[in-house]
Order: structure tokens, then C-alpha cells, then sequence
């Protein structure tokens, strides 16, 4: 028995040194298969280097696209001065002096759009006083005539009839002053209504 104990052991020894081995052998085939995938995986490594790649070019794309739009919000900023000023347009505006002897002229700027309106309301504003005010007002050029309707706010405490002479002069003057001296509107007459009903100064 002690014979045969001597002849198994190293034989179970050696059998289980060579399943060992074997075993060691696998994993190194595995390790070889895991290899390829890992070589599968460097693509995977390369392909997100090349997005990775990819991305500073889209980048630079957008990078390069800005500067492209650039010119198109230069222009629109450029021409913006230009609207600007073609939205705009300088007028002579006549007003009173305070003895209500003359009536001096002096630039304003108004509204392109509709700077026959725009210089009326200018005009008006300085007469809306507390106790007499505007609720409104209508501009009508036709064929060279203006007429300037007033609209008397029901709050007024006064009405057009009970002007002075020099409140009726800075108001009704100073707009057929300016209404009549800037040529380009080619207004010749002006006349005042309220509410369609003519005022007699």
C-alpha cells in the first residue's frame, strides 16, 4: 500500500500540475480571444478618437458658419443707422415767444412716417396745459390745404372760445406757421375745426 501511495501521489501531482497548466494555457487563448476583442474595442477607441476628431471639426464648421452669418448681422447693424435715420426727419417747428409777438423757428426731429402728425402733436403738447387739454386730433392734406381737427377733452376747464388772444396766437399760430413754412409738404392754408365744426378765431 505504501508502494502503490508512493506511485499515485506523484501521478495525481503531476495530473494536477498538467490540468493546471492546461488551464493556464486557456486562459491565455482567452486572453488572445479577449485580445481580439479588445482589438475591437481599439476601434471603438479609434472610432471615438475620430468623433473625437470629428467634434473639432464640426466645431471649426461652427466656428466657420458665424463668421459667414457675421457679414449678414454687420449689414443689418450697418444699415441700422440708415433706417434709423430714414425713420426720422428734421423739421422747422414754430413757436412763441412769451410776449406772443413773433413766432421763432427751431429744428426738431420727427417721425418720417408721418411728420405732418408728428410736428402737430409736437405743437400741442406745449398747450396742453391743466386746465385746457386735447383728447385728440386729426390731420386732413388735401390738394394743398390742411385741416386740423381738435378734439377738447370733456375734463377741460376750459374751452377754445375762452383762449386770450396770445394763447390763440401760440397755438393756432405756431401751426399754421409750421405746417405752411416747410415747402416739402406743399401745404398753402390751414384751417381748424372742432369735431368737423370750423373755429372761428
Amino acid at each position: 500500500m505504501n508502494t502503490t501511495n508512493k506511485y499515485f501521489l506523484p501521478l495525481i501531482f503531476v495530473t494536477i500540475i498538467v490540468s493546471l497548466s492546461s488551464c493556464s494555457s486557456n486562459p491565455t487563448a482567452r486572453n488572445i480571444d479577449s485580445g481580439t476583442p479588445s482589438s475591437t474595442t481599439t476601434p471603438t477607441n479609434s472610432s471615438s478618437s475620430q468623433t473625437s476628431e470629428q467634434i473639432p471639426s464640426v466645431a471649426q464648421l461652427r466656428e466657420k458658419s458665424p463668421n459667414k452669418e457675421s457679414p449678414k448681422e454687420n449689414t443689418p447693424s450697418s444699415s441700422t443707422p440708415k433706417v434709423a435715420a430714414s425713420r426720422t426727419t428734421n423739421i422747422t417747428l414754430y413757436t412763441s415767444d412769451t410776449q406772443c409777438q413773433q413766432l421763432i423757428p427751431e429744428k426738431v426731429s420727427v417721425a418720417a412716417e408721418e411728420p405732418v402728425t408728428n410736428v402737430v402733436s409736437k405743437i400741442l403738447e406745449k398747450r396742453d396745459t391743466s386746465d385746457f387739454s386735447l383728447s385728440g386730433y386729426r390731420v386732413n392734406i388735401k390738394n394743398g390745404i390742411a385741416i386740423v381737427d381738435l378734439r377738447i377733452s370733456p375734463d377741460s376747464k376750459r374751452q377754445i372760445a375762452s383762449l386770450s388772444s396770445c394763447e390763440q396766437f401760440a397755438l393756432f399760430g405756431s401751426l399754421r406757421k409750421t405746417l405752411t413754412s416747410n415747402a416739402q409738404w406743399n401745404i398753402k392754408e390751414v384751417r381748424f375745426t372742432e369735431r368737423g365744426e370750423d373755429i372761428v378765431l
